[in-house]
């Protein structure tokens, strides 16, 4: 009998931030019962902890969204370390998990009395193409949005940091919680670019202690909007520090970024971002949770 999770990540408010699963204990489960699980709950990815099998990494961890395993998650992260604290009662400390793009490490358990906080090291920044003219007017249109409505600042532009996504920044706060996307449009081009999530952020967010203001969407993965995303966030802070678009002193950069509102799910993700001696832009996001239930699976 496995131990079944369900927490708000990014949030310390019950039912707001991003909901995922977290199957503690799932080394007995096959492929089609993760899946099963993950359809059932219906969140945007629901976790599956695994033990270890190697001696570099304490714990392995599986993602799947309701149609398909993918291979890392920020929320779902976040979610899975919060859950193992709780019903484990972790101590703060560091670990190493396994994930389907490779060793995450370190992934980090913050506490302040029974407050607990999960940060984790993605990985490296890696830069892919930049759209064309051709595929930035397909993408607008199927967001709902006007040619007007783009900023000035960097391209649009597939980065990852283990899950990639295509970051677009348009001008107002309003326009990002305007969109309507055509979901499928939006797989369709996401067939065509093979890259599943359009993360669309702007830096106009009205509010001091708020860097950006974003919304993601993958419909081409079963998931047509996600409230609060990790891996939309990692590679937001390497994309402004890469393109010089915020001011970033000795080659660093920390901000936070709010998603989720036009859901009415709202979250907050810190973002801490480095450049190592060889250039490489190193990334990490932390962020708290809570719990929503707890259960126990009869599988």
């Amino acid at each position: 009998m496995s131990i079944l999770y369900q927490v708000d990540a990014f949030t310390r408010t019950p039912f707001s931030g991003n909901p995922a699963g977290v199957v503690l204990t799932a080394d007995a489960l096959t492929d089609a019962q993760m899946l099963a699980v993950a359809r059932e709950l219906n969140n945007s990815e629901t976790a599956f902890v695994l033990r270890a099998d190697g001696t570099d990494h304490d714990v392995r961890v599986r993602f799947f969204t309701p149609t398909t395993e993918v291979p890392t998650c920020g929320h779902a992260t976040v979610a899975t370390h919060f859950a193992r604290a709780v019903e484990y009662g972790l101590p703060a400390g560091s670990l190493v998990q396994k994930t389907g793009t490779g060793l995450l490490q370190p992934v980090r358990i913050h506490r302040d009395g029974d407050r607990v906080r999960i940060g984790m090291r993605q990985g490296a920044a890696v830069f892919g193409p930049e759209l064309d003219d051709a595929q930035v007017g397909r993408l607008l249109r199927a967001l709902g949005a006007a040619p007007g409505d783009l900023a000035d600042g960097g391209p649009v532009q597939i980065v990852s940091t283990g899950h990639a996504k295509v970051l677009v920044e348009l001008k107002g706060r309003a326009a990002v919680d305007a969109l309507r996307p055509d979901p499928a449009a939006l797989s369709a081009l996401s067939r065509e670019i093979d890259t599943n999530g359009f993360f669309v952020f702007t830096r106009d967010t009205g509010e001091e202690h708020l860097l950006t203001w974003s919304r993601m969407f993958a419909p081409a993965i079963g998931i047509p909007e996600d409230p609060v995303t990790g891996n939309g966030h990692g590679p937001l802070g390497a994309y402004l520090l890469r393109h010089g678009i915020v001011p970033a002193a000795d080659g660093r950069l920390s901000f936070t970024g709010r998603q989720g509102a036009a859901m009415g799910r709202p979250g907050h993700v810190r973002v801490d971002v480095e450049t190592a001696a060889d250039g490489a832009l190193l990334v990490s996001i932390s962020g708290s949770a809570v719990t929503a239930f707890r259960a126990e699976l009869p599988l």
